[in-house]
């Protein structure tokens, strides 16, 4: 990088007095994301040494990415935000291409692989346009560059599908979309080095409302059949023989939900309605409970109150519990009302009793969490 800017005075300046800039660069290369905000603000040489392609290029080489948690929540419908826990800080991600603050993004599934974050498929809504349509795009937000692209598409526009990573490549299924009445039961594999979408066996019979998670190198997915809606349906895909396997037990399965499940390691882990926190262990049946998360107490109300619509996810070797609502019972007029939350909460799962830590809130009171993933260095 060209140590001579154009700086005001006209001078060369040095990004770190006494070293080469090459040398400060990576320097700085290794401060996480969250502190960005802050170092541009030392200088203008420093603010384009951030913003430049020799900066990402180092952190890409290196493979530096950083540790992120990327939130959507339902107020901001088409702006992320991802919190740093090394800086313990919030701050917005870019835009996603196409959207604006009219649009939104709804009943779509995101994961990160290969260090990079994918939000796929769901339901975009312009209300400028009143109108919404089911999608196959593919947005790719890159940590070293800070920009978002349009990866492959699917092949299959699909909401409300069951999607997971298993050895760095992102599997999806099911779901539904307005040319098919009864679901869908294709599937498709996304290989992110490659760029491309290939087809699957499709599973035995079209599945809505799906849920999936990887474990034990298989596609795991709850779903639910047309013809037997009040019952769940489970299903595996074992990548190595490619063939779909119903299964008959849903206990192992039977306490998750996508928005309160989460898995580190190998082991499993949801939040009950009830604030409960359960874990299952590779090949056991039984829950075991952990602990409680703690219930939201409001000032100007009588009585603690349980969160709802927030988002859950493993983050390292903790659990993360990030924003959501809870519903707040009016004494003199006899009304309810939501409350939005913008707690941010960690625990590691390991230590008993569970002791539940403050990190950063959210910079917006979030309201639902629609879409919650992580991604580590």
């Amino acid at each position: 990088m060209d140590s001579c800017g154009d700086d005001d005075d006209g001078t060369c300046e040095a990004i770190l007095p006494g070293l080469p800039d090459d040398l400060a660069l990576r320097c700085l290369a290794k401060i996480s994301h969250g502190y960005h905000g802050l170092l541009e603000c030392v200088s203008k040489k420093w603010k384009r040494a951030i913003r430049s392609m020799d900066y990402a290029h180092i952190k890409a080489r290196e493979g530096w990415c950083g540790d992120w948690l990327f939130v959507l929540g339902a107020d901001s419908p088409a702006l992320w935000h991802a919190y740093d826990p090394d800086a313990d800080r919030w701050h917005p991600l870019p835009r996603m291409p196409g959207f604006t603050d009219d649009d939104e993004l709804c009943r779509f599934s995101c994961v990160s692989v290969s260090n990079k974050f994918l939000v796929i498929g769901g339901c975009h809504i312009s209300h400028s346009e009143k109108r919404c349509w089911e999608t196959r795009s593919v947005m790719v937000f890159d940590p070293f560059k800070k920009q978002w692209n349009a990866a492959a598409n699917m092949q299959t526009a699909r909401t409300d599908f069951a999607c997971a990573v298993i050895s760095d490549k992102v599997y999806v299924a099911g779901g539904s979309n307005s040319s098919s009445s009864e679901g869908l039961a294709t599937a498709e594999v996304y290989d992110p080095d490659a760029d491309k979408w290939k087809d699957l066996p499709s599973m035995p019979f079209p599945l809505i409302e799906c849920f999936s998670i990887s474990h034990g190198g298989q596609f795991h997915v709850v779903g639910k059949r047309i013809c037997n809606f009040q019952h769940d349906t489970y299903v595996t895909f074992n990548p190595s023989d490619q063939k779909w396997h119903v299964m008959e037990d849903l206990l192992p399965v039977c306490k998750l939900t996508h928005d309160t499940t989460t898995i580190i390691e190998s082991d499993i882990y949801s939040i009950l309605p009830d604030g409960t926190v359960t874990m299952v262990m590779p090949d056991q049946k039984d829950w075991h409970a952990l602990g409680v998360y703690p219930a939201v107490v409001l000032p100007d109300h009588d009585r603690p109150l349980s969160p709802f619509g927030f988002g859950f996810i493993a983050f390292g070797r903790c659990i993360y519990v990030v924003g959501g609502m809870v519903l707040k019972y009016n004494t003199s007029n006899h009304t309810y009302a939501y409350v939005k939350l913008d707690a941010t909460k960690f625990c590691d799962p390991r230590t008993s009793p569970l002791e539940w830590q403050d990190a950063k809130p959210m910079p917006v009171q979030a309201c639902r969490i629609l879409g919650c993933a992580s991604m580590e260095e």
